[in-house]
């Protein structure tokens, strides 16, 4: 009984151990992993002070949650000023798996410069890149940049490295750094001395920075996955500017895998917002890297409930219009009224035009191309049967713009065309012929507000009946 009672002990105590073992293996092989992936870091910045602020934190999710879409063998980091709302931040590290850096905003030494752009004033906060001494290498983004393939090959190089879309300045939308304290606190004594710094922002305080790297060599990735030490320029196929496709509406780089687009245009053309496409092809890819990745969760409610509001608008105009028909009635213009004639007219103009203006700017900014014109189009409509019912214009004239418009996304939108002349040609064209039609349709206006005022339809005498029998049955 005691050899029974021995042995269950024993066979208990071994598997135990046998739990126990790979239980430790297990963590063993997962802190290895994690200790392996702490090695190398995407990066981007994150700062408020703008009127985009929202817009580059959407960006930064879409580019974070592409790369880990691929795959990359590498933590990914948002270096955050203390400002940073405290929501953006627990968003980014619970549904994003987003490690965030908390820091305080470098003083910008060179606000006072004459050439100096407000919008560049935190962007030294891109330094703290070199504080990151938990990796080996890091890789820091501008939120603009677009990831075509996993691009870890880029941690085998050296202690900085860049890609130069322009000829001689390379650009700091995409570079690697080896994160270093002393380089790091090298750098702030260069921002207290005041080094030079031809824009006042990150971009010509790196090129002073890193002055000689036009003469190093392009980098290639060793076969074997070592690093290489020293300084590199990158190729230009890891920051393929944008506006190189939309000359050839193709990609033709052949330097370097085809692997980062970045769009290093315009502030209000960057590709998150809607209106950018089709007037620059490349912002539905954007879109339909957001479409996978991010989705459209917190804009969609909105646009729902501005499309509901246009439709009832529409149908309310249209009902109105047979009341507002009735105040028409012949009638001899006054002199005296001349002035709030004038008044009228200008209205009427003014009116058209935020017809077309006003639902531009209801819209979220970064809403799918495709939704975004869909609303505007269905809120201009609503708002020019406003205009259409209120002056009893004809709504032919009154749409005309509305026609062009849609016809003018049609031609850029075709996905046809040879190469980007031929497509601006096109819209040229295009532009030309629809002129006439514009002019056609404004005159027409004018005549048909004309002949209302001369009816005195919004101006009737004091004392006087509103609908003379003679003329009751006008319209």
């Amino acid at each position: 009984m005691e050899d029974g009672n021995g042995r269950r002990k024993i066979s208990l105590l071994f598997l135990l151990a046998v739990v126990l073992a790979s239980v430790v293996s297990t963590s063993a092989a997962a802190s290895a992993s994690a200790s392996e992936k702490r090695r190398h870091a995407y990066a981007a910045m994150m700062y408020m002070g703008t009127p985009r602020d929202y817009e580059f934190y959407v960006a930064t999710r879409v580019m974070m949650r592409s790369l880990s879409t691929l795959r990359v063998d590498a933590d990914l980091v948002v270096i955050a000023s203390a400002d940073v709302p405290a929501r953006w931040v627990r968003t980014l590290e619970e549904e994003d798996g987003v490690k965030v850096v908390t820091v305080k905003n470098l003083k910008n030494p060179y606000e006072k410069q004459g050439n100096f752009n407000n919008r560049f004033k935190l962007t030294l906060n891109k330094l703290y890149a070199w504080r990151l001494t938990d990796y080996d290498r890091v890789v820091m983004l501008d939120s603009d940049n677009l990831f075509l393939q996993s691009t870890d090959e880029l941690f085998q190089c050296g202690q900085f490295c860049a890609v130069f879309i322009n000829p001689c300045i390379f650009h700091t939308g995409l570079f690697v750094l080896q994160p270093s304290m002393d380089v790091f606190k090298n750098m702030l004594h260069e921002l207290d001395v005041g080094r030079k710094n031809p824009d006042g922002a990150d971009q010509g305080f790196l090129t002073g920075y890193f002055p000689d790297l036009l003469d190093k060599p392009i980098f290639h990735p060793p076969a074997n996955g070592t690093k290489v030490d020293g300084t590199y320029r990158l190729p230009l196929g890891y920051q393929m500017d944008a506006s190189y496709y939309y000359l050839k509406l193709r990609w033709s780089i052949p330097c370097g895998p085809n692997s980062v687009i970045t769009f290093p245009s315009a502030p209000w053309l960057k590709p998150w917002y809607w209106w950018s496409w089709p007037v620059l092809p490349l912002g539905l890819t954007w879109h339909e890297q957001r479409w996978k990745t991010l989705g459209y969760g917190e804009e969609l409610p909105v646009m729902l409930i501005q499309s509901a509001m246009y439709l009832v608008i529409m149908a309310v105009t249209r009902m109105a219009r047979p009341s507002l028909s009735k105040l028409c009635y012949n009638r001899r213009p006054e002199k005296s009224l001349s002035f709030l004639h004038a008044v009228l007219k200008a209205a009427a103009m003014w009116s058209i035009l935020a017809a077309y203006t006003v639902p531009f700017f209801l819209i979220p900014r970064t809403v799918h191309p495709l939704l975004g014109w869909s609303v505007y189009l269905l809120g201009s409509a609503a708002f020019a049967s406003i205009v259409i019912n209120a002056f009893l214009l004809p709504a032919v004239a009154v749409l005309t713009p509305w026609i062009a418009i849609v016809g003018t996304l049609s031609v850029m939108a075709c996905p046809w065309y040879s190469d980007g002349v031929v497509r601006a040609l096109s819209v040229f064209a295009y532009a030309f012929c629809c002129a006439p039609f514009l002019w056609a349709s404004f005159t027409k206006i004018v005549g048909s507000l004309q002949q209302l005022l001369e009816r005195d339809a919004f101006f009737p005498r004091l004392g006087e009946s509103t609908q003379p029998p003679e003329f009751s049955k006008l319209y």
